[in-house]
């Protein structure tokens, strides 16, 4: 048996990979929406500076992912975070998605999701240690 080998990755590597997963995906479930990935990457300003964002895609068949949702504390509970995401999910919808999902930590906004209408599918213990992972969908 040969030794296998593992090596770091070149950008056109990572590309390659990429795109393999991505045309074996499609071959099994085809994809429903072209462009295949969407960014919807959104910001809030207070005059310049940046004080709340959002990083979202929608992906492949349709499918609303949160990646980032954040909100510079000294304007947290003012409706920021939960302007961004109705913005997400309102594109998303325009769209034709159906499904949202993401995921957040026990110290991140698992209340703010659950009041947005996220449920909790699935937890990962001990990610950190001490703290748990929700992983959390909601039906748009």
């Amino acid at each position: 048996m040969n030794k296998i080998e593992i090596h770091d990755t070149t950008k056109e590597e990572q590309g390659h990979i990429i795109r393999g997963i991505i045309d074996y995906n499609n071959s099994k479930v085809p994809f429903t929406q072209e462009p295949t990935f969407v960014s919807i990457n959104r910001c809030i300003k207070d005059g310049e500076k940046v004080v709340g964002g959002i990083v979202a895609e929608i992906y492949c068949w349709k499918v609303l992912h949160i990646d980032i949702l954040w909100v510079k504390e000294e304007y947290r509970n003012k409706g920021y975070a939960t302007a961004l995401m109705n913005d997400a999910e309102e594109t998303a919808k325009e769209m034709g998605c159906k499904l949202s999902h993401l995921s957040t930590f026990d110290f991140q906004a698992r209340e703010l999701y659950e009041k947005l209408g996220y449920a909790v599918f699935g937890t990962l213990e001990d990610c950190p240690d001490n703290h748990n992972c929700y992983y959390m969908s909601k039906k748009l």
